[in-house]
């Protein structure tokens, strides 16, 4: 597995893409709407930020009334995310997904329960095609 990309929790979404546009060179190449919220992915060198800003009541929306803004969850790249699932429960780690389901840019993802993984809600991603910056 590698690193794919880092999801970060904002009211703002255009506003965060344009600062970290010109702090890090960032530009965004892709955005969508998705999951009752606008999903921006900003090109890193090796990687993303994924920007998710809650259009409607929801996931995000929900995250961002408890936390705040901030980091979400991190994103690891893999060919077959229902073998990372398994491999995961093998480890007596609790998914959040029991099986992959459709996320954004096309990915198929699933998702781990913070509380298995160390207070960190990862992501599985098989990024074939648009966004597929390296996957084992």
């Amino acid at each position: 597995m590698s690193f794919h990309h880092l999801g970060i929790a904002t009211a703002d979404g255009a506003d965060l893409a344009a600062t970290f546009e010109g702090l890090l060179g960032a530009p965004v190449v892709h955005e969508e709407s998705v999951d009752g919220m606008t999903v921006r992915f900003l090109e890193l060198d090796g990687g993303y930020f994924e920007l998710l800003e809650p259009r409607a009541e929801g996931t995000i929306a929900r995250y961002l009334d408890r936390h705040g803004p901030g980091i979400h969850h991190v994103a690891l790249a893999t060919d077959d995310v229902a073998s990372a699932l398994d491999r995961a429960r093998d480890l007596g780690i609790d998914p959040v997904d029991e099986a992959p389901r459709p996320g954004a840019w096309g990915h198929e993802v699933a998702f781990l329960h913070p509380d298995s993984t160390g207070g960190v809600l990862v992501e599985f991603v098989a990024a074939g095609g648009h966004g597929s910056n390296r996957t084992v």
